[in-house]
């Protein structure tokens, strides 16, 4: 289930996203007050090359944006720091161990599916079960073809003109703790969905980044975020919920100064009822999109 999560907040069926209407692209919001525009874009992180994702009016957004906001800031110190903190914290204690916490039908899977992914079980069995579902994540991105990369975030921040300010909703350390701090009931109940999901469906981020291609918001809402608030509700309120609070905050803001923005998170945080757009439409902001 992580995997989803990290790839829309955080594969592709290739002939069925050739096949859908020209039109079709990933979803994109305008929020306007008085003195201000304010882009919204949703993105996944890791992506297949060569795919021809972006929206129509993104570029120039861009080319006209003061300001360029990603999750967590986008270059090589960052990247390394976050690397550094994962690895820190997301290591168990030397008498731990992953499969060891699982149920028997959990630590069966986990056998199969790092098998099936090439991922080793004697490294993946020492880790903590939120840093085992995020590398299962990444084995399951290489297996189709995907890499970060590729991934929005560093394709716009490469493509950015240089007067735009970088800037960053979280940092390193605030977005490991969101994951390390969460209860290890809630990181079992997600790592033992995604074992399923993987087991059953092995091109679940395949579906995900062809129904982004799409736009279709209630696929993403039901399919990508639903099996989350589900079986780890508390976690899906860290993930979401809760950094969607907080980045409300820093977008009010931004709107009460003026210029133009675009800001880019993981599209789970733009669709359904937690999305941003949805709140922003509450406040009281012109909010224009699908």
């Amino acid at each position: 289930m992580m995997k989803r999560v990290l790839g829309a907040f955080a594969g592709l069926i290739l002939a069925g996203c050739a096949a859908q209407e020209a039109s079709a692209r990933p979803p994109m919001w305008v929020v306007r007050d008085a003195d201000s525009e304010l882009v919204l874009f949703g993105s996944v992180h890791v992506l297949p090359p060569g795919l021809d994702w972006k929206p129509a009016g993104l570029d120039a957004a861009i080319a006209q944006a003061e300001d360029l906001w990603f999750e967590l800031p986008i270059d090589a110190a960052s990247e390394a720091r976050t690397g550094q903190l994962a690895a820190a914290r997301g290591m168990l204690p030397p008498d731990g161990s992953l499969s060891k916490m699982l149920s028997p039908d959990g630590a069966q899977r986990l056998e199969k599916v790092t098998a099936e992914f090439g991922v080793s079980m004697a490294i993946l069995d020492r880790l903590e079960p939120w840093f085992a579902e995020i590398a299962l994540a990444g084995a399951q991105f290489v297996k189709s073809g995907a890499d970060a990369g590729s991934g929005v975030e560093k394709s716009l921040a490469a493509s950015a003109p240089a007067s735009a300010a970088r800037k960053a909703f979280e940092s390193p350390e605030q977005q490991i703790a969101i994951f390390d701090a969460a209860p290890l009931a809630e990181q079992i109940a997600s790592l033992e969905e995604s074992l399923r999901e993987m087991e059953r469906n092995p091109r679940a981020y395949d579906e995900l980044v062809a129904v982004w291609m799409a736009g279709d918001l209630k696929a993403l809402d039901d399919d990508v975020l639903g099996p989350l608030r589900k079986a780890a509700p508390g976690l899906y309120a860290r993930l979401v919920t809760e950094r969607n609070a907080r980045w409300i905050e820093a977008i009010r803001a931004r709107l009460d100064g003026s210029g133009r923005t675009v800001m880019v998170v993981g599209v789970g945080h733009l669709v359904g009822a937690d999305g941003l757009p949805t709140r922003l439409r509450a406040l009281g902001y012109e909010v224009e999109g699908p």
